[in-house]
């Protein structure tokens, strides 16, 4: 078997007062220990997933500790057995989860804290009402038994739902879960200044549930889908089925690839509907692109800070 890769992903919220400050250091650090994949810099903190070698990860969280409040980090790791990532991006954002909602501030009040062995009996409670705060194709491949599906296209349309379906959970707590736990991270703040007075979320997000919880005494069914190569974990965060479409990023089963509207880069059954022949022929040319480049033995979207 090939080299295993770690992959960190880790959220952090702190107050930066000046993220661009911190930007060409952090994608220096990364990129001169071997670490790729994506994080996310703004006022409000830190965001990402990077992946690398054993020695190279440790290198670039003990960077990202060193900045300011970040001294109590907290991560998740699981491994790869191909690189997730082929390149390092440094970006700043206003926000590291884009909700649009300007009052909201995690570092003030969040929901309560939930550890992935005590989910179980929480989510079971028939007062409880479980959702799950992802975007609708992640919430497709896997979500916990009985769990709300707000059917979002982004976590920005979340408040929207919120507003219109609130009296569906009078009188209820609230349980909330994403991936890894920062979208609850606002979610629940968002409901605490909404007036809702028991919110809870899923300590360490799906992500650590699957790490934790065997599978058999697990209310999980289904893939966990993830920003990265891998495209879905399950139980024990292994690898899953999943493959991705490079048009719309959505998840695919390998078997999708064989319906008549998938196209390698430029459609599948999901999205072949939604772009126009121009699309799919700018699509095409950039597949053609790719392919060059991998004939080459080029990386055609090579490593960038």
């Amino acid at each position: 078997m090939g080299a295993m890769y770690t992959v960190a992903a880790l959220y952090h919220f702190t107050p930066f007062e000046d993220p661009a400050a911190l930007k060409a250091p952090l994608a220096a650090a990364c990129c001169s220990n071997g670490v790729m994949g994506t994080l996310l810099l703004a006022r409000e903190g830190i965001n990402g997933t990077i992946a690398g070698s054993r020695e190279g990860i440790d290198a670039a969280l003990a960077h990202i500790r060193a900045l300011p409040g970040c001294a109590t980090l907290e991560w998740k790791e699981s491994t790869a057995s191909v690189p997730p990532f082929n390149r390092m991006k440094v970006r700043l954002k206003k926000e590291i989860v884009t909700m649009g909602q300007p009052d909201v501030d995690p570092t003030a009040a969040v929901g309560r804290y939930v550890d992935p062995s005590d989910w179980n009996e929480l989510i079971k409670s028939p007062d409880v009402a479980v959702i799950d705060t992802r975007n609708d194709y992640e919430v497709a491949i896997g979500t916990f038994d009985g769990a709300i599906d707000p059917e979002t296209k982004s976590f920005g349309e979340f408040p929207a739902w919120w507003e219109e379906n609130k009296e569906r959970f009078h009188n209820k707590r609230i349980a909330m879960f994403c991936t890894g736990g920062i979208r609850c991270e606002k979610s629940t703040n968002f409901l605490i200044g909404q007036g809702v007075e028991d919110v809870y979320h899923l300590k360490g997000g799906i992500l650590k549930y699957l790490e934790e919880v065997p599978q058999d005494e697990s209310t999980w069914d289904g893939e966990c889908f993830v920003f990265d190569a891998r495209v879905s974990v399950g139980h024990g965060l292994e690898e899953g089925p999943h493959v991705l479409c490079y048009a719309c990023r959505r998840p695919l089963l390998p078997e999708d690839r064989d319906r008549p509207e998938f196209e390698l880069g430029v459609s599948c059954h999901q999205c072949h509907g939604e772009t126009s022949e121009r699309d799919k022929e700018r699509f095409r040319e950039r597949q053609k692109q790719i392919a060059l480049s991998a004939a080459r033995g080029e990386n055609h979207v090579g490593p960038k800070g």
